[in-house]
């Protein structure tokens, strides 16, 4: 495929950082650095999710040595190499009588030294590296041919190991998410186009069903009703398995389809909608419930079922009281199960709104995954008369719908580049923040 030939034709040297922002109507490809390369496993800290109402930018393409040049850089580093040490200090020392450390501040000293200590070593190590390079380039000076050539190579294996240790460090730099551990709930909703939109709705949700199945996730459905003509106006499922969260979070949003319908007897192009979120689904224990704030309804099945349907009251809608968040499940025949579907779906409904919460407090200019389902707040587009999908948040377009609907490796670096343009705007913010706080 095009996109495929294109993506191994690009550039993807290590010094590669920042990639340029390709308008929607260009046939290019963004190749940011891949910081998940360096690690796949995250630990907890801060929430954050990527823009969806407008289109992310980042100004320049910028290499690892501009980046390294930058002040708001080599400040950050200096900033983090300040405060480890400082945060050393007192856990060395216990805690001075000036100090006065009660025994949960020594505790919170402890854990942001076991934090920082990753980072802190590459940032020595990278020291270490110039200070050898420095060697090596008094030792290239020397009359002896031999040791001339000893000393070349040498100063490649320092060269390559610097770039190593900066991209170690840009990737230890990124904030880590809480929610990127955990497993999911995938809802998706049919917006605007009636019947279409359902139509499409059912396709990706079809297309979400076999990326579980590409990366071996297990996919449990929770909410699944078709219409007469095979299409969905909401379902949802439990998807759970190794970072399907950190994997899957960027597809949610409003997704835009434009093409001739099926029930188009004109052949008309028309434009529908439907929205994905991705919802993370916390364990019990990490995000408790109480009962007496639940409202358990139980009713007759409805759709299609056979004998089942309209026999017994399986089915079970539950009610969170205080927020008003409803969940339901009439897939199983047993209530218990549908009682157990339901308040998984709770649970990350819920986990979902305290997150956005606690986000919306750092970055109040971020919009929910949502929003209002209309044509123009879109995060891509699927063009069946182009064979197009264009993701409109990095600018990206690849092409061959068919493929990209299976759910495979198509969608799968579609997924890739957004996570690796999230960390980069990521970082690029934090470092916009230090410059903030120290001006």
């Amino acid at each position: 495929m095009a996109y495929r030939r294109a993506v191994h034709l690009l550039p993807r040297r290590k010094e590669c950082v920042f990639s340029m922002l390709i308008p929607a109507h260009s046939n290019f490809i963004s190749t940011p650095v891949r910081f998940h390369e360096l690690s796949n496993n995250r630990s907890q800290g801060s929430t954050r999710t990527l823009h969806t109402g407008a289109r992310l930018m980042v100004a320049k393409l910028l290499s690892l040595d501009e980046l390294f040049a930058k002040r708001s850089l080599q400040d950050y580093l200096k900033k983090t190499e300040t405060e480890y040490s400082t945060c050393l200090n007192v856990v060395n020392s216990g805690g001075t009588e000036e100090e006065q450390c009660s025994e949960d501040v020594l505790r919170a000293k402890r854990t942001r030294v076991s934090q920082l200590a990753p980072l802190i070593q590459s940032i020595r190590e990278l020291d270490t590296k110039r200070k050898e390079i420095a060697e090596t380039e008094t030792l290239l000076k020397d009359e002896d041919p031999a040791l001339q050539e000893l000393a070349e190579l040498e100063r490649e294996a320092c060269l390559q190991d610097i770039q190593d240790l900066r991209q170690k460090i840009l990737y230890l730099l990124v904030p880590k998410e809480e929610a990127d551990l955990t497993d999911l709930v995938l809802e998706v909703t049919a917006g605007v186009g009636g019947q279409e939109a359902m139509l499409f709705t059912a396709e990706l949700f079809d297309m979400y069903h076999g990326f579980a199945q590409h990366h071996g996730w297990s996919f449990d459905i929770l909410e699944h009703t078709i219409n007469e003509i095979g299409g969905l106006r909401h379902a949802s499922a439990s998807i759970s398995g190794l970072q399907c969260y950190k994997t899957m979070k960027l597809e949610a949003g409003v997704h835009r389809v434009q093409r001739v319908p099926k029930t188009e007897k004109q052949g008309r192009m028309h434009t529908s909608t439907m929205t994905v979120a991705v919802l993370p689904q916390p364990t019990e224990i990490s995000f408790t419930i109480h009962p007496k704030d639940l409202r358990i309804d139980t009713m007759r099945a409805s759709g299609a079922g056979g004998q089942h349907v309209n026999t017994t009251d399986s089915a079970v809608r539950i009610v969170h009281l205080p927020t008003g968040t409803v969940a339901e499940c009439q897939q199983e025949r047993s209530q218990m199960k549908n009682k157990e579907k339901a308040m998984k779906a709770l649970r990350a409904k819920l986990y979902s709104k305290k997150l956005e919460e606690e986000t919306s407090k750092r970055y109040n200019q971020r919009k929910i995954q949502i929003g209002t389902k209309g044509r123009s707040e879109k995060i891509r587009t699927y063009n069946f008369a182009q064979d197009r999908i264009t993701d409109h948040r990095i600018g990206v377009t690849v092409h061959d719908i068919k493929s990209f609907l299976l759910g495979e490796d198509l969608l799968d670096e579609m997924n890739s580049l957004l996570q690796e343009f999230s960390d980069q705007e990521t970082l690029m913010e934090l470092l916009g923040e230090n410059d903030q706080e120290g001006s």
